[in-house]
């Protein structure tokens, strides 16, 4: 329990306008709450959020001590009052979650403290005590794989550090198959084939570039795809991933002539179509371990799926994923 006595320069102010300033963590809703439940008093008492303090008032405030810490990335998930997850898979070592097209993964894609993935992630886990990052000498909640901010489908959160260590390990030896489906302007002659060039990034401009041949600073890029269907000037593929290159499924479908729906960084947003983000869906997960994966091997051989990718309805609704 914490205490806080009210002197003159918060005289006059509203409870729930001291509380967002004395305790900046606390999101709005959860303030709320706790007064209601009597877990915030004011001179031993319940009060409404729109009370206007005293001098002299004081207030008594039962809440765990991590939101009075000062706001930054780490503790970002404290401001999410009621996580927003569509969970695919879950257990005690892992949750698979599917993430929609427009929330960045992490603060570093350019997202503020509480809206991105890991935040919404990290707040689940805690509100649902299974992780207490107080009694943590380390590990904290984290991502396995990243998925660009207007992309969806499947990131795997690992929860402890164990299993984070594994998953690394696996996606670095190719132990998982990952499968997208996008959409691609144009029909590809072949229905079922394999790109490969040679990708390099240029971190200035934030893009890729695919090549023919190999260039300095380049790396082998590969992308097996299938046509799964064909309908006014689109195709719907799906696409393998045989390295996992940044933007290497729009850099390379672009290079090889049909570029991504929606893509205005890979080709140019084709106003026929009122899309201004790539179709492009990481929507099945597959273990395929073919060395031990201690903890996690009953997760061998099991395939996981979002239950719907917009586009696909959108777009080619007789089509079944």
């Amino acid at each position: 329990m914490k205490e806080f006595t009210i002197g003159a320069n918060d005289s006059g102010q509203r409870l729930d306008r001291f509380l967002s300033k004395a305790v900046p963590l606390l999101p709005a809703s959860l303030a709320q709450k706790y007064i209601r439940l009597k877990r915030i008093k004011l001179n031993g008492a319940r009060a409404e959020r729109d009370t206007r303090l005293q001098v002299g008032d004081v207030l008594q405030m039962y809440i765990n001590d991590e939101f009075f810490d000062k706001p930054r990335e780490e503790n970002a998930y404290l401001t999410v009052a009621t996580p927003k997850l569509n969970i695919v898979y879950e257990d005690e070592n892992i949750l698979l979650v599917d993430k929609r097209p427009g929330l960045a993964v992490h603060p570093h894609d350019g997202a503020e403290y509480g809206r991105t993935l890991i935040d919404h992630i990290q707040a689940y886990l805690y509100q649902k005590r299974e992780w207490s990052p107080r009694g943590e000498n380390a590990f904290t909640p984290a991502l396995c794989n990243r998925i660009d901010r207007n992309t969806g489908g499947i990131v795997i959160a690992a929860k402890n550090a164990e299993t984070l260590r594994i998953l690394n390990q696996k996606i670095k030896d190719r132990e998982l198959d990952k499968r997208y489906l996008a959409i691609v302007e144009g029909t590809p002659k072949l229905q079922k084939g394999s790109l490969k060039g040679y990708l390099f990034k240029d971190a200035k401009k934030n893009r890729v570039f695919v090549t023919d041949t190999p260039q300095a600073g380049a790396k082998t890029c590969q992308t097996n795809y299938k046509v799964l269907g064909s309908s006014h000037g689109l195709s719907l593929v799906e696409c393998e991933l045989i390295t996992g290159r940044t933007h290497q499924i729009r850099a390379q479908f672009a290079h090889a002539g049909h570029p991504l729906l929606g893509d205005g960084k890979y080709g140019k947003l084709n106003k026929k179509y009122d899309r201004n983000y790539q179709a492009l869906y990481s929507y099945k997960l597959t273990f395929q371990f073919t060395t031990d994966a201690g903890c996690l091997a009953y997760l061998n051989g099991k395939s996981f799926q979002v239950e719907q990718v917009d586009f696909v309805q959108e777009y080619f609704p007789n089509i079944k994923i």
